[in-house]
């Protein structure tokens, strides 16, 4: 999927950088490279000297001059530069389906909007994600049985899974264009810090999911055994790396930075020296003004900018030469209970994006201009995107009856399994209760079978400070069946008596989804998955 894309540069900093010039200990409290902030703008926003603001978009309503109106609760966010000199936002809307999903505003080269339409749909809670080299936005979904979407931004549609990179709380992740690897958060008390590694880069349908473990700093990588996420993917290895709430994750020359909200704490991962080291501790910056730590990005300036969830609503910024200052702070009834996110630049560097996820109660977007650094070289840095007029092409949905799997990582000695999948879309609540689910498998290679039907419908978790709930997966059913010779299995999915007894009572539909795991001899994985209705008793 995709667009057209012309290579470009990357900044020229190199990947000791960072830990030399932000050793934790080192940093100091100030102004920063703008001044201190002045007095708030008629959009509540205090801005050092020489800055200026304005609102791009207001969630549930209209984009001006458009007729699309701007989604809620307005979360990660990246630009695209188009070939017409203009460029793409991108932002996500953290609600539930199907308000839930991205979309995108176009503007030309002058900053005039052009347009706005989603590119994403029928998805959950889709929190950060990142954009890719090749000129795509991932969309991260972020509750306990979460997915990776591709979009293309140049143009409606509503994104493809990718299930290879695993079944968890994705909050954000950055690609490496130097190793061809993708990194990854996850947003729980313990959760882990995962590297991707696509099996045909970048063609992200298949690869290896794996999860780091520390010793002393140093990262060494495990695989995942159960992308699907049975048990959840941060407790298959037990010596996997815990991080208190992982949140905005960004790679540049050579390092991934990425945030933890739970300790107020910014890593530097060295990818060739494989090491793990903190470049921002709250707890060891006397008055340091960032907290709450989320969202990230790493200017041209090679300035760090921070989004903060639960600090002084405030974009912090952490400069080169160990300085930690607010860069902005929102005021007045548009921060209360609100959080910032989704900070970006445009690719040309000199305007801003973000948003105030609740501000107005649902969300309001921004953009700011001002004396920000000259680009370190011409021309956007990344893909540029051709954008021809909509076409209203979609990006094709998980609704077929038959399901082609997901081939998964290569293994040293044999290819990776294939897996096709046959199910109904429906099935009713009471003959999955009294006589189960049959799933005709098809594989090509021995191995195991696993078989999952999970809903979110009828549960939701309580999102922190106000964010949207997420929903709970509950398993409706599963079955599992050993293949000893490729060929034909059925699977029939049985409900659990503790489940049984929670489901006697539905009434109403519930939206499910079937996934399918086969693991062959030498460990290698594959994944096919689709969309299931479960209709009430009659």
């Amino acid at each position: 999927m995709g667009s057209g894309v012309i290579a470009a540069g990357v900044l020229a900093f190199g990947p000791s950088f960072w830990s030399q010039a932000l050793a934790a200990e080192s940093l100091t409290a100030g102004d920063g490279p703008y001044g201190p902030l002045g007095s708030a703008d008629g959009r509540g926003l205090k801005l050092p000297d020489g800055f200026e603001s304005r609102i791009v978009a207001r969630s549930n309503a209209l984009v001006e001059g458009k007729a699309y109106r701007w989604p809620v609760f307005p979360d990660g966010q990246a630009t695209f530069a188009t070939d017409d000199g203009g460029w793409i936002l991108v932002t996500n809307s953290e609600s539930l389906s199907p308000e839930a999903g991205s979309s995108a505003i176009r503007f030309d080269s002058d900053g005039n909007v052009r347009d706005a339409y989603r590119i994403l749909a029928g998805t959950n809670a889709n929190c950060a994600g990142g954009p890719t080299p090749w000129g795509t936005w991932l969309s991260c979904e972020e509750y306990d049985s979460g997915r990776v979407w591709e979009c293309d931004p140049a143009r409606p549609g509503t994104g493809i899974v990718r299930p290879a990179m695993g079944s968890f709380s994705h909050e954000a992740v950055t690609v490496d264009p130097d190793e061809k690897r993708l990194y990854m958060t996850e947003d729980e008390e313990d959760g882990a810090f995962y590297r991707f590694t696509p099996q045909n880069y970048p063609d992200l349908s298949s690869g290896l999911l794996e999860v780091a473990v520390l010793d002393c700093g140093q990262v060494s990588w495990e695989r995942v055994p159960d992308p699907l996420g049975v048990p959840p993917t941060r407790e298959q290895v037990d010596d996997a790396a815990r991080f208190d709430g992982g949140e905005g994750i960004w790679f540049d020359s050579g390092v991934v930075y990425f945030s933890t909200k739970g300790d107020n704490v910014i890593r530097a991962y060295d990818i060739e020296e494989r090491k793990l080291e903190v470049i921002y501790d709250r707890a060891e910056v006397e008055d340091a003004p960032l907290s709450g730590l989320d969202n990230l990005t790493v200017a041209d300036s090679g300035d760090l900018y921070v989004c903060e969830d639960g600090g002084d609503m405030d974009i912090g910024i952490i400069t080169p030469d160990g300085e930690v200052a607010r860069f902005l702070k929102l005021t007045g009834p548009d921060a209360d209970g609100s959080e910032m996110a989704g900070v970006i630049f445009n690719p040309e560097g000199d305007r801003m994006y973000f948003s105030s996820q609740r501000g107005d109660r649902f969300g309001i977007t921004y953009e700011v201009r001002g004396p920000f650094p000259d680009r370190n070289e011409s021309g956007p840095r990344g893909p540029v995107l051709s954008c021809g007029d909509p076409t209203g092409e979609d990006g094709g949905t998980d609704d077929d009856d038959a399901s082609e799997g997901v081939p998964g990582p290569p293994g040293p000695d044999v290819d990776a399994p294939g897996i096709t999948t046959f199910s109904r879309s429906t099935v009713s609540l009471g003959a999955l209760l009294e006589d189960g689910m049959v799933v005709k498998v098809v594989v090509d290679e021995p191995g195991e079978v696993k078989a999952v039907l999970r809903t979110g419908d009828l549960a939701r978790v309580a999102g922190a400070r106000g964010s949207t709930p997420r929903p709970r997966t509950l398993t409706l059913a599963r079955g599992t069946v050993t293949a000893p010779v490729a060929g034909e299995y059925r699977l029939r999915l049985r409900t659990g008596r503790r489940t049984a007894a929670r489901l006697s009572s539905v009434r109403r539909s519930l939206a499910a989804r079937l996934t399918v795991q086969a693991t062959d001899r030498a460990g290698n994985v594959a994944v096919a998955f689709r969309r299931v209705r479960v209709p009430p008793r009659r």
